[in-house]
């Protein structure tokens, strides 16, 4: 099938190798971004810890919407919303966090729409 130069064999070799590690990867990456929640629950963790507008009364979702607030405020009922409303106040921590996360899901909008691969 194959003659006997050797640099046929090797790129063949070298082929079927990336091929086996690229699939290993994006099945690894789709097992772990859709069944693991260690994966969520680590940033949902930072966020408690180092979010003090988690923690306040304001941000609470399931606090029904206050019709006194001032007119420019708003007072969402989703935590996240509601730290991205507030982006310039949250700490680090969270605009890191939440920054990767919006990443992901505009690149991975984007690519998939595109027909690009995306895991």
């Amino acid at each position: 099938m194959w003659p006997l130069d050797p640099s046929r064999k090797e790129v063949l070799r070298f082929a079927v190798s990336c091929r086996a590690l690229t699939l290993v990867l994006q099945v690894l990456t789709r097992f772990l971004g859709s069944s693991t929640p260690i994966v969520y629950w680590f940033p949902a963790h930072l966020l408690q810890n180092q979010e003090p507008l988690l923690r306040s009364l304001e941000t609470v979702p399931w606090k029904p919407l206050s019709g006194n607030s001032p007119p420019g405020q708003k007072i969402p009922r989703n935590s996240i919303m509601g730290l991205l409303y507030n982006w310039k106040t949250c700490s680090l921590v969270t605009r890191c966090i939440l920054g990767y996360f919006l990443t992901y899901w505009l690149l991975g909008l984007l690519l998939h729409c595109n027909f690009l691969p995306w895991t």
